[in-house]
Formats: C-alpha cells, sequence, structure tokens
C-alpha cells in the first residue's frame, strides 16, 4: 500500500484543487493537514511525500503563524531524506527558506492567467519540459525568493525571474500556481484585484498544463527511493539567511 502523501493547506480557500485529482488518478492518498483548523504537522518519517500550498501569510511572518517554523523543518527533512518534495507559490517560498535561500517583496504583484518560460533546463526537465518552452499559469503573489544554492533553475517571468526550480531530482518549487481547477478559480475570483483577467479560454489552456505538470510530477517521482540523512549540508533548517 502507498504511504500517504502530506498536504499542507494554510487556509480554506486555497484547497487542493487539481492536486487531488491528479494524486489519485496515479494512486497517492493524501493526507491533508490544514493548519488554519490547528492540525498536527506529521514527521518525515510518516509520510511518502510532502505538498505544501499557498497562502497570504509570508514565508517569514513567524510571529503571526507559529506553524511556519516547523513547516521549514518539515521541509527540509523531507527534502533531505529524499522524498518528492512539490512547494507551491508560499510553499515555494518556504521551502527556498527551508533550503537556506532569502524571501523578500517582489518587485510588483503578479496576479491573473500569464505565462512563464523555461530554462532550457526546464525544457529538459521531465515533470515541466516536453511541451512548449512558454507555458501558461496562474499568478497568485507578491513575495520573491532567491534561488537555493545547488537548486536548477527552470521558470522565469520578466518580474520574477525566480519561477521554479528543482532542488535534486525529486524537491520541486513552483511560485506560480498548478494546482487551479475552475472550483478554486471561481472561489478566488471575488478576492482577486479589480481588472484581474479571468478570461475562460486562459483557464482552460492553464487547466491542461496544471494537469499534465501534476501527472508528470506524481508519475516519475512516486517511486521506491532509499530514504537518507538529512545532513547539514545538502539542506539547511535554520529558515531564511
Amino acid at each position: 500500500m502507498t504511504t500517504p502523501w502530506a498536504l499542507i493547506q494554510h487556509v480554506a480557500i486555497e484547497g487542493p484543487g487539481l492536486v487531488a485529482s491528479e494524486a489519485a488518478s496515479c494512486g497517492i492518498p493524501l493526507d491533508v493537514r490544514r493548519m488554519f483548523a490547528g492540525d498536527p504537522l506529521p514527521r518525515a518519517e510518516e509520510i511518502g511525500g510532502l505538498i505544501v500550498l499557498g497562502g497570504p501569510m509570508g514565508a517569514n511572518d513567524d510571529a503571526d503563524f507559529p506553524n511556519l517554523p516547523r513547516e521549514r523543518e518539515l521541509l527540509a527533512e523531507a527534502a533531505g531524506a529524499g522524498l518528492p518534495v512539490l512547494g507551491i507559490c508560499l510553499g515555494a517560498q518556504l521551502l527556498a527558506a527551508a533550503l537556506g535561500a532569502r524571501v523578500t517583496r517582489g518587485v510588483e504583484e503578479e496576479v491573473g492567467f500569464g505565462e512563464v518560460t523555461l530554462t532550457d533546463e526546464g525544457c529538459r526537465d521531465p515533470v515541466l519540459g516536453r511541451g512548449p518552452r512558454s507555458i501558461p499559469v496562474f499568478h497568485y503573489h507578491g513575495d520573491a525568493f532567491d534561488l537555493p544554492r545547488g537548486a536548477v533553475l527552470l521558470a522565469a517571468s520578466p518580474s520574477y525571474p525566480n519561477q521554479a526550480y528543482r532542488f535534486g531530482d525529486r524537491v520541486y518549487g513552483f511560485q506560480f500556481h498548478v494546482e487551479v481547477d475552475r472550483g478554486l478559480l471561481d472561489a478566488w475570483t471575488p478576492i482577486l484585484p479589480a481588472g484581474t483577467s479571468i478570461d475562460p479560454s486562459l483557464h482552460a489552456e492553464a487547466e491542461r498544463v496544471g494537469r499534465r505538470v501534476l501527472a508528470s510530477f506524481f508519475r516519475t517521482k512516486n517511486r521506491p527511493h532509499a530514504r537518507g540523512p538529512v545532513r547539514a549540508r545538502d539542506v539547511s533548517v535554520s529558515g531564511p539567511n
């Protein structure tokens, strides 16, 4: 039986969306931990993988959200143990911080449907690649992160040069959202900034790409792997520097 993967959800309105449906299609059970409801975080040795979703808080807002330091520790432990890890938006920022990189305010908010451009490494990547160099995505962020030391840059946009990265071969951070299905988009639309484009055709294309990317992640990364110990030279558990 497949060991459940932990999915960390920060706020009720930012649920798993396509992550849940694609995980189910690949036979991967998800153990959803709702931080807004006070659920405890799992230990790295209890899970088969780790997915951390987005949220309106910042990756450095430890005083207001005391779960964040432990989330960074869990991300570092999971990465160091060789588990598959995916951080989305805030999750990508927390993952970057867990790997020792800085998280800061971006030059401007990036919200709505847009594109990211794959790097050469991104085009070769088994999760993001094997398609056009520019891929449609949904943006909803105002913070940025430095590329963690040892990570490979996979995608960029004009305002946010670090949009996606891979650490090792099983750990991914996406600044953009790949999980937005119709239900999530309908829930988010009333709170989006005025003037945000919600073109149904753009959503259809972004959802198609999101399904492909998530399916590739689950198929290629959900394989037996010898767990290794967390090594200080591989990951940092001290948060951003």
